[in-house]
């Protein structure tokens, strides 16, 4: 099975340091990370550890989705993933992410709305990203 990197170049001390993280496997992009900017409400064009999780768990929920649709005979399908990740504090110090909130939209002919709310939440189980991040709630909104 593949394996997929990324690295973190850090400077610095938590509060006063920044880093960069490149993702090396695609080379698509490198990334400024900061920790004032993670804890921060707004990310000022800085992303986050929490951001990247986002993006990983919404493309995997896309894609497992996809497939038990197609599996129940879904054609023509078209998804709408999004995902939210929580940072908080940890009761036993530092900070953990708590909960996450995903949201799918879309449509697929020949699934009726019930069987396409099941599907949802069958992908939700089945994600291999909702299965590595299982010590969150993972919150799912069909609209």
């Amino acid at each position: 099975m593949p394996v997929r990197e990324a690295q973190t170049v850090w400077n610095g001390t938590l509060e006063a340091g920044a880093g960069t993280v490149a993702l090396q496997s695609s080379r698509i992009a490198t990334y400024t990370v900061s920790f004032p900017t993670r804890a921060a409400e707004s990310a000022d064009g800085v992303t986050s550890p929490e951001e990247l999780i986002a993006a990983a768990h919404s493309s995997c929920f896309a894609m497992q989705f996809s497939a038990l649709l197609g599996e129940a005979g879904g054609t023509d399908i078209h998804l709408e993933v999004g995902a939210k990740v929580h940072l908080g504090p940890d009761p036993g110090g530092g900070f953990r992410i708590p909960r996450i909130e995903l949201t799918v939209g879309g449509s697929a002919a020949g699934i009726v709305q019930d069987q396409f709310r099941s599907l949802a939440e069958d992908a939700k189980q089945s994600c291999p990203v909702s299965k590595a991040l299982a010590g969150a709630d993972i919150d799912l909104t069909v609209v």
